[in-house]
């Protein structure tokens, strides 16, 4: 898969600063210690913390031009969780803005060596753990609207399990494919002892597949983050294959 999103990353721009401005006022209304069910060992506190940091490694590695081995990981003395969160969004909001999302930055997938790679990782980033931290207070989930869910699958298909499972020596224990539909778009994710692939295919080359998983774009996006129920989505055909899918896509993410 090439490494380009399906929308404008202006659009992906402003989505990062929408969903990280909501998971900062949710940081000053959820509850710290309540526990995500969606991340299993995790508080909402954690889950801002972890989002924060990632800002700042971000931030440093775009600055530095590697992946950086220090940068700020905890709130600091004084500064609340909430404030971490937003000091970290506004400076990264600054660094990706300033730059052309085509323009070279390094980054961990060689397909996508630019300032977009960074702006689409971060809108996802912030939108699947903005949702954890509404579960986990017991809020309904804000909506995430189609043309978001709909670039979220094609990323964690070709990212995460195209490039991070490999990176990771993982691999399938049975050769499977499964049809991934939703929103007009379809991919093709084939895994096995020897590779795990995705691509974006026709309606007709996904006939060819062993299941079929469907649905709408945002319960099928959060079903591959492993944030929806199995019965979120619809699946046909080979139960084995989508299992091996969400169980491979769960090593790959953690």
């Amino acid at each position: 898969m090439a490494g380009q999103a399906l929308i404008d990353h202006g659009r992906l721009l402003d989505v990062l600063g929408i969903e990280g401005e909501l998971l900062g006022g949710l940081a000053h209304v959820a509850p710290a210690d309540a526990t995500v069910p969606t991340c299993p060992g995790l508080t909402v506190g954690e889950t801002v913390r972890h989002v924060g940091s990632v800002y700042r490694v971000v931030l440093a590695w775009l600055r530095g031009g590697n992946r950086p081995r220090e940068w700020q990981r905890e709130p600091g003395p004084g500064q609340s969780l909430g404030e971490y969160l937003s000091t970290g969004l506004a400076e990264l909001l600054g660094e990706l803005g300033e730059h052309e999302p085509d323009e070279h930055a390094s980054t961990w997938w060689p397909a996508d060596e630019t300032y977009g790679f960074w702006r689409r990782r971060m809108a996802h980033e912030t939108t699947i753990h903005r949702t954890d931290v509404q579960t986990a207070a017991g809020m309904t989930i804000s909506e995430i609207p189609d043309d978001i869910a709909i670039d979220g699958v094609d990323e964690i298909l070709s990212l995460w399990f195209g490039h991070r499972l490999p990176l990771l020596g993982l691999a399938g224990t049975r050769v499977g494919s499964v049809a991934v539909q939703t929103g007009g778009h379809t991919w093709i994710v084939h895994a096995g002892p020897t590779e795990n692939v995705a691509w974006h295919c026709s309606s007709q080359e996904a006939e060819r597949a062993d299941a079929t998983l469907s649905g709408f774009p945002t319960q099928v996006y959060l079903w591959l983050w492993g944030r929806a129920s199995p019965t979120s989505v619809h699946v046909d055909g080979d139960l084995d294959a989508v299992g091996q899918l969400w169980a491979l896509l769960r090593l790959a993410t953690r």
